[in-house]
């Protein structure tokens, strides 16, 4: 019998690499996809379109996770704690719409869990959170490419300096929610 409680989140804290790696290493999580979401263009956008900044497209991940094992609260919990919600259009040296802090939920229980978590979590930035909650209109998977980029990259720069420190991070805040 299968006593699974499939649901999806959908997230953007900046490059999608990061955020995919972190929730590869979350229990429950069973997929995490590397995409684009919330711009005003038509059809299927590219990576190059995105980085233009100019589609209005966040790079966002969408987690597949059971819900018996780990909650949506949880998972935004550990999002907001994972990236920095205080800087708008921007993480660390990426900079652009693109790279907005947001939150596309796909129901409206979801979006109450997403704007209380804000809330809660806000207590523990000197900032204010500039985190986007939104509905979900559109996800688009981004290019093969991009998919499990730490994974198959771990010596490249990028996931060396800006990647390896953020599961750092994570390991030290959510021991208790690793795989």
């Amino acid at each position: 019998m299968n006593n699974k409680n499939i649901q999806l989140a959908t997230v953007g804290g900046g490059c999608f690499w990061c955020t995919e790696a972190v929730f590869q290493e979350i229990k429950g999580v069973e997929n995490v996809v590397s995409g684009y979401s919330g711009g005003k263009v038509p059809g299927h956008p590219t990576y190059r379109e995105i980085c233009s900044g100019l589609t209005g497209h966040a790079e966002v991940v969408q987690i597949t996770f059971d819900a018996n094992i780990i909650s949506y609260k949880d998972i935004l919990v550990i999002f907001m704690t994972t990236h920095d919600p205080t800087t708008l259009n921007r993480q660390g040296a990426d900079r652009g719409t693109q790279y907005r802090s947001v939150i596309f939920y796909h129901n409206e229980q979801q979006k109450g869990v997403a704007k209380t978590v804000v809330k809660e979590v806000a207590v523990y930035y000197e900032n204010p959170i500039v985190t986007e909650v939104s509905a979900l209109d559109m996800f688009y998977e981004a290019e093969a490419a991009h998919q499990n980029y730490y994974q198959n990259n771990k010596t490249q720069g990028y996931c060396s300096f800006v990647i390896s420190p953020k599961l750092a991070k994570l390991k030290k805040q959510h021991a208790n929610k690793l795989k």
